[in-house]
């Protein structure tokens, strides 16, 4: 079973205008991490790492979510993924949110069109 990942318009241009990939949690490495899937996505859509990440880590505007969690608060880039699991990659925005609007992004599991 696959990892999908949502990827952001930001890097439709990298990526011929693809919006969602699906990667075989086996590619990402023997134990898959969010650092290994964007190494799969990189060698398929060539400059998506040098877009996301800096000598750091990830860019302070990316953020990575798995399974609507931000990976800054767990394991970073080091977060395990498991076959099934959702990646959401987004710029980031100001401004907030309601706290109402609860977790970010909204009903983002039963979306997979």
């Amino acid at each position: 079973m696959p990892v999908h990942v949502r990827l952001p318009q930001a890097l439709a241009d990298l990526t011929g205008g693809q919006r969602q990939a699906s990667v075989e949690a086996g590619a990402v490495g023997v134990e898959p991490t969010v650092s290994g899937l964007l190494g799969v996505l990189d060698a398929r859509y060539p400059g998506v790492a040098a877009r996301l990440l800096d000598e750091s880590g990830l860019r302070r505007y990316v953020n990575v979510y798995v399974n609507g969690r931000d990976i800054r608060l767990g394991d970073g880039l080091g977060t395990v993924l498991r076959p099934g699991d959702a990646v959401w990659i987004l710029p980031s925005s100001s401004g907030g949110m309601p706290a109402s609007l609860g977790m970010w992004p909204p009903s983002w599991q039963e979306s997979s069109a």
